[in-house]
């Protein structure tokens, strides 16, 4: 059909070139017929190709590009076209293989900006929801063949005492090299050569004992979601994770004491008693079942435990509680944590776990920060009423609350509060640890931390007066006077570390070098090797 209909155009074509030709010849130009032809040609080259291209286009090339019959056209010829084509094919017996679109049809049109505006969308959200921008940390530093076999060929007590005397000799780091922040590490030499030697020498056995929900099921939301991360991305881990325990330089507990406390709990009865014994009874088997516990009473075995009675669990096994190595939130010196050996756990509050880091980040520069210092939750312990009795409504710079107002929140919430204070107070509730120092690092506001015996997260390596606030309770009536003494210059200082120091305390659902998993597995690491004695000679 479209061969024929082609023939005949091209007849018809040349039928009127030769007449044109003929009467231009002779000057007999007839004009009323000469713009009837080039009419008639327009239309027919315009409107009959147009119908038979579309026409044969669909037959070929429709069953890739299905459309929705519900699209319309700018012009309505949808219909029209439609009607069209099914007479046609009616009178030729064939069959579409998709409804017909018009070349003319507006529904690519459409279609084009409603996918970008779709694409624009998408992109805004994961502008907001991703997080903080992370700068990708350095690739491992290459370990030259000659030095991966002697390790090898080192036991796992060897292992640790090479890595012992390495850091004890650990090279200056150059500061323009660095991907850490140089002023935010007591010794940055020193942590950055503990890290490598981590990296190349710790291998850690995870028991596979234990039913479900308390071990291997991490509890990945709420204020207790650090145990739970760190558990699912050890188990995870395939680079420090070792299958045979006696490679293993620590033996993890891969127990939930958030998960212990929903299983075994009464609620109110205020008894934590049976909660110590399950994990004493737990211990007990596993010494009897390998020799690893025995072989050093439990002083290379590590637990991590960030709910509040995570170091009372550890009451009712003398081994457990003295000798272990106990990663807790509640890091209370007054309350069996041992400075050097047991680790400080960063207390993080995981609204998301598909997301851990979504709207975190993202603090206002220094001139947007009109507040001076800020608190907002519930009284919980001896602080917090204290804090509220001398400030509360005492002072426009002192934005201190319990619980934040609804008539407030509805203007500022407590995110945009912490975004908008120069210092975000951070005072211990029923124990000494709080997520609100978490929180205040991820919205660059500097933390003020007051509890008395706390032992601050990563304390071993990481310089806190660079970058916070710590203040005994007996001040908190003099915490104004304390604030305002602080220099412009060092306030500025602080809060640039604050950000640069950030990277330190984020989950990554995929971990990279020196984020927050690394960190809580450095710490491990590090008082493990602080145990070790080296001999003089």
């Amino acid at each position: 059909m479209f061969n024929k209909m082609k023939k005949l155009l091209e007849h018809v074509a040349l039928a009127l070139i030769r007449e044109l030709i003929r009467r231009c010849k002779w000057r007999k130009i007839d004009w009323k017929k000469l713009f009837l032809a080039g009419a008639v040609m327009s239309v027919a080259g315009i409107v009959l190709p147009t119908f038979f291209l579309a026409y044969h286009w669909n037959i070929w090339y429709a069953p890739s590009l299905i459309n929705d019959s519900s699209h319309q056209s700018l012009n309505g010829s949808m219909h029209l076209s439609k009607n069209l084509t099914e007479i046609g094919l009616e009178q030729f017996q064939l069959v579409p293989a998709a409804p017909f679109v018009s070349l003319n049809s507006s529904t690519e049109a459409k279609e084009r900006p409603r996918a970008s505006s779709r694409r624009r969308r998408r992109r805004k959200r994961s502008k907001i929801d991703d997080g903080p921008k992370i700068v990708p940390p350095p690739p491992r530093r290459t370990v030259s063949p000659h030095l991966q076999r002697y390790l090898r060929s080192l036991s796992p007590d060897e292992a640790l005492l090479y890595a012992k005397r390495e850091i004890e000799h650990a090279p200056l780091v150059d500061n323009d090299e660095s991907y850490m922040h140089v002023p935010v590490f007591r010794n940055v030499s020193i942590f950055q050569r503990s890290y490598e030697l981590m990296e190349m020498i710790l291998k850690v056995y995870i028991y596979p004992d234990g039913e479900r929900p308390i071990f291997h099921e991490p509890h990945l939301n709420g204020i207790y979601a650090s145990e739970g991360w760190f558990m699912k991305l050890l188990e995870g881990n395939r680079e420090f994770v070792t299958k045979d325990p006696e490679k293993a330089h620590l033996f993890y507990l891969p127990y939930s004491s958030r998960q212990l406390e929903l299983a075994l709990y009464v609620p109110n009865s205020h008894n934590l008693r049976p909660l110590s014994i399950f994990l004493r009874d737990y211990v007990n088997m596993l010494a009897s079942k390998y020799p690893f516990w025995n072989r050093t009473h439990g002083s290379d075995h590590f637990l991590v435990a960030c709910h509040d009675w995570g170091p009372y669990l550890t009451t009712a096994h003398k081994d457990l509680r003295n000798n272990s190595i106990k990663a807790v939130c509640n890091a209370d010196l007054s309350e069996n944590f041992i400075a050097g050996k047991d680790v400080s756990l960063p207390e993080t509050a995981i609204r998301n776990p598909g997301r851990p880091l979504r709207n975190i980040g993202g603090g206002n520069r220094v001139s947007r920060r009109p507040i001076l210092a800020f608190f907002a939750g519930n009284m919980h312990g001896r602080v917090r009423p204290k804090l509220l009795k001398y400030w509360h409504n005492k002072d426009e710079d002192m934005k201190i609350y319990g619980p934040l107002p609804t008539r407030i929140s509805r203007n500022m919430t407590y995110i945009q509060h912490m975004k908008s204070s120069k210092y975000c107070i951070c005072p211990m509730g029923y124990e000494v640890n709080s997520p609100r120092i978490v929180e205040a690092i991820y919205y660059e506001c500097v933390p003020v931390i007051i509890a008395d015996n706390f032992v601050i997260p990563f304390n071993e390596v990481l310089d806190w007066d660079a970058f916070s606030v710590t203040v005994a309770e007996r001040d908190i009536p003099k915490l104004k006077e304390i604030l305002l003494a602080i220099p412009l210059r060092k306030y500025l200082k602080m809060q640039t570390n604050v950000k640069m120091v950030q990277k330190h305390f984020l989950w990554n659902r995929r971990p990279m070098r020196y984020d927050l998993f690394h960190m809580i597995l450095h710490s491990i690491w590090y008082n493990r090797l602080n145990q070790i004695q080296i001999s003089q000679s």
